[in-house]
């Protein structure tokens, strides 16, 4: 499927060219490998670091690539045509922990932490608890101040890249009797006192993208390692995964077009009664209503991001093109084992995988209830 070229630029085009060259020369060998394992291969983590695609928002002052949001989100598209687990790998550490430390992290933990994330340190963020799904503010996790240093004691699960991360943005309430006013978030590295990655999950889909527990046991944090202001990690949560969903759309559209192209290939090429597949009308209606959907949810994405880099309103945008891309998502890597017939139901071809990977859209960053529940809330909110 062509992307409109009167949607993006010349520079953004040159530079998805290069994303997708990179995701088949170096990702598509090792996918089913990947997925089988349940790991990301160290060359693939490498090569995103080489290729630049670890800091493409961050200023060029701190070893990033000083680009725009719409950059990355077409990076996490196109690596997702080939496979989603790299693309969430890439999608955490841009529209995350970049961004959230591009917006409120101190200077001086800005130059202490981007130089190491744009060329060598994975990222991840740690939100989500045991009691700590949807209610994101019901979290448990403490935080004491002690002077010279914090001390954080709690458990975080379903943390993406939790396995690879050097460094962790995790939310703790320093006040419980204060509720979602005493949140704060703190950055967190691997190697301090107190703190350890858990089990991995064994996953349904998207495999090869670590989901694994983080453990604090007074875990010792220096006191200028807070993100933002304490108290106010709330508005750091919010803000940040108000721009992941729209990371997570570009996924889930890439997702849809990677499943699309290799069941129109098989179609192009299975013959059934002297003709190709792909040319009976009752293929080709389905096919058609799949591809409609792809390029609707594309420019839904493609729209929220614009909105984000032009400093406008983007917050229903992105509950849309989330919840909208997901469920094409489903939809399409459906219908393209479907097409594929029997082998699509096989691991001979990539058609199974990607519907395994697609279901996870509906649920991580904001399930899709949490998307609606966003709009309806808006909506009301322009009309009052």
């Amino acid at each position: 499927m062509s992307t409109p070229l009167t949607v993006l630029s010349e520079d953004e085009i040159m530079f998805q060219q290069a994303v997708r060259d990179w995701a088949r020369k170096e990702v598509a060998p090792k996918v089913h490998a990947m997925d089988q394992a349940g790991q990301i291969d160290k060359s693939i983590i490498k090569g995103a670091f080489d290729l630049g695609l670890m800091g493409i928002e961050v200023p060029g002052q701190y070893g990033g690539s000083e680009s725009s949001f719409m950059m990355a989100i077409l990076a996490i598209e196109e690596i997702a045509t080939i496979d989603p687990s790299v693309s969430v790998f890439v999608d955490v550490q841009n529209t995350l922990v970049n961004n959230a430390i591009h917006n409120f992290a101190s200077d001086a933990l800005k130059e202490k932490y981007f130089p190491k994330l744009c060329s060598e340190w994975v990222g991840s963020y740690a939100l989500s608890e045991p009691a700590s799904g949807s209610d994101a503010f019901a979290l448990q996790t403490r935080a004491e101040d002690c002077g010279d240093h914090w001390k954080l004691n709690g458990t975080k699960l379903w943390i993406t890249n939790g396995a690879e991360a050097s460094f962790y943005i995790v939310f703790a309430n320093i006040d419980p009797s204060k509720g979602y006013r005493g949140i704060t978030g703190f950055l967190v590295e691997r190697e301090f006192e107190g703190f350890s990655v858990g089990k991995k999950e064994d996953k349904l889909g998207i495999r090869a993208s670590s989901t694994t527990e983080l453990i604090m046991e007074n875990c010792i944090v220096p006191k200028e390692n807070v993100l933002g202001e304490v108290g106010k990690g709330y508005k750091v949560a919010i803000e940040t995964l108000n721009e992941g969903r729209i990371g997570i759309g570009a996924q889930m559209i890439g997702l849809a077009k990677g499943a699309f192209d290799g069941a129109m290939a098989h179609m192009m090429e299975r013959e059934q009664f002297g003709q190709k597949i792909a040319e009976f009308q009752g293929l080709q209606f389905q096919y058609a209503e799949v591809a409609t959907r792809i390029e609707a949810a594309r420019l839904m994405v493609y729209n929220a991001a614009r909105l984000k880099d032009a400093g406008k309103p983007f917050v229903k945008e992105a509950a849309m093109a989330k919840l909208y891309s997901s469920q094409v998502a489903e939809y399409a890597a459906s219908k393209c084992v479907e097409f594929h017939g029997g082998v699509g139901f096989t691991k001979e071809f990539l058609a199974e995988k990607f519907y395994r990977d697609a279901k996870i859209g509906t649920i991580y960053e904001g399930t899709s209830n949490m998307q609606l529940q966003t709009i309806a809330k808006l909506l009301l909110s322009e009309r009052s």
